[in-house]
C-alpha cells in the first residue's frame, strides 16, 4: 500500500494505539494517533487522513458523538470511519453504522483482517474519487459546450447588448440567444428550463436549434414561440417545461415585438420616461398543444433600453426583489454604460453572494 495513505488510530488505551501503530506501519501506511475525539477533531481539520480507525467506549467525548461531528462537517464527511470497539452487540453497530461508519471490527480484532477491511475501503474511496473526477470533466465540457454555444456582443455588434450569465452547476438550464432577422431587426430569446441537470443542458442545445429555425424574419415574436413549442412537446420530457420571453425590435420602424410563455416580465428604460414592467401572462412551453402567450408591441425611440432576466435574479431564500424594488434597480442600471449594464444588475442584487439558481440577464439598447 503507498505510503502516502494515512490512518488515524483513536483509542483511549495507548496499548491499543501502539499495537494498531505497529500493524499499520509494516503495511506501509502512515499512522498519527489521538486519544480522545475532541483531539482526533482537531487533527482532522489540520491535516485530513485517508481514514479513521475510531474507539467507541472513551472518556469525555464518544466515538459516536465524534463520527457524528465528522459527518456533519462537510469537510470532513467524505473520509471513512471504522470503528473498532468492544461492544459487539448488533444494536451497537446497527448505531455506528447508522452514524456514517464504513465498518465495524469488533475487539480483539484480527491484525489480517483490519488491514484488508482498510484496504477494502481505500480502494472502494481511490475509486469513487476517480468516478467523481471523471463526471467533473464530463460536465465541464458540458457547460463549455454551452457556453460555446451563446453568442457574445462582439460577434454580433449590430444587436446592441450586453449579458451576465452564471450557472450554479456545471450543466445550466437558462439559455439566451440573439439573432439578426435582417433590414434593421433583431430576435431575442431568454429561456430557462425547469431543473439544473444534464437533461436540462441538453435541452437547452435543442432549444437554440429549435429558435435559429424559426426566427425568421416575416414571423411574429408570438408564431415564433408556437412554433418551437409545437417540436417542444414531442422532444420535452413529463418532467421538464419552459419559460421563455422573445422579442424582436425594429430598430427602423421603432418598434418593440414580446412574447411571453410563463416567463418573468421584462423591464422597458425609456430614455424619458419612467421605467415600466412589461406585464403579460403566458403559457410555459414544451407542455401543452394549443398555448395562449402574453403579447407586448411598444414603440420605442433610439436611446431606451429594455431587460430581460431569470428568475434566479429575482428569487432566493434570502430575498425577493417585488415589481417597485426591481423597477427602481433596473432603471439606476440604465445610467451604467450598455457594456457593463448586465454585470452590473447582477453585482448589484447579490454582491459577493453565490446565487442559488441560474441567473441571467439580458440588457439591450435601442
Amino acid at each position: 500500500m503507498p505510503a502516502q495513505h494515512q490512518i488515524m488510530v483513536v483509542d483511549d488505551e495507548p496499548v491499543n494505539i501502539l499495537v494498531l501503530q505497529g500493524l499499520l506501519k509494516n503495511a506501509g501506511f502512515e499512522v498519527v494517533s489521538a486519544t480522545s475525539g475532541e483531539e482526533a477533531r482537531e487533527l482532522v481539520d489540520a491535516n485530513p487522513p485517508d481514514l479513521v480507525l475510531l474507539d467507541i467506549m472513551m472518556p469525555g467525548e464518544s466515538g459516536l458523538e465524534t463520527c457524528r461531528h465528522l459527518q456533519e462537517n462537510p469537510q470532513t464527511a467524505d473520509i471513512p470511519v471504522i470503528f473498532l470497539s468492544c461492544l459487539d452487540r448488533a444494536d451497537s453497530k446497527v448505531e455506528g453504522l447508522s452514524l456514517g461508519a464504513v465498518d465495524y471490527i469488533t475487539k480483539p480484532f484480527h491484525g489480517p483482517e483490519v488491514l484488508a477491511r482498510i484496504r477494502n475501503h481505500l480502494g472502494f474511496s481511490s475509486r469513487r474519487e476517480r468516478i467523481i473526477k471523471s463526471q467533473s470533466q464530463r460536465l465541464d465540457q458540458v457547460q463549455r459546450a454551452q457556453r460555446d454555444m451563446l453568442v457574445q456582443p462582439e460577434e454580433l455588434p449590430q444587436a446592441c447588448f450586453s449579458v451576465a450569465f452564471i450557472p450554479t452547476q456545471e450543466a445550466g438550464g437558462d439559455f439566451y440567444d440573439v439573432v439578426d432577422l435582417g433590414q434593421g431587426r433583431v430576435g431575442y430569446l431568454v429561456a430557462d428550463v425547469s431543473g439544473h441537470d444534464l437533461g436540462a443542458s441538453f435541452l437547452t442545445s435543442s432549444l437554440k436549434a429549435l429558435f435559429r429555425q424559426n426566427a425568421r424574419p416575416d414571423s411574429s415574436a408570438e408564431e415564433t414561440l408556437k412554433s418551437i413549442n409545437e417540436v417542444l412537446r414531442g422532444i420535452t420530457p413529463p418532467e421538464k417545461y419552459l419559460t421563455a420571453v422573445y422579442a424582436v425590435l425594429d430598430r427602423n420602424a421603432g418598434h418593440l415585438d414580446i412574447a411571453l410563455a410563463g416567463h418573468p416580465a421584462p423591464a422597458l428604460l425609456p430614455v424619458h420616461e419612467k421605467a415600466m414592467l412589461l406585464e403579460a401572462s403566458g403559457d410555459i412551453l414544451g407542455v401543452f398543444a394549443d398555448i395562449e402567450l402574453g403579447s407586448v408591441q411598444i414603440p420605442v425611440s433610439k436611446g431606451d433600453r429594455f431587460v430581460f432576466y431569470t428568475d434566479g435574479l429575482v428569487e432566493s431564500s434570502s430575498m425577493r426583489l417585488g415589481p417597485d424594488s426591481l423597477t427602481n434597480l433596473l432603471a439606476n442600471a440604465g445610467s451604467l454604460p450598455l457594456e457593463g449594464m448586465a454585470e452590473g444588475i447582477v453585482a448589484e442584487v447579490f454582491g459577493y453572494a453565490a446565487p442559488e439558481d441560474d441567473v441571467l440577464v439580458l440588457a439591450v439598447e435601442v
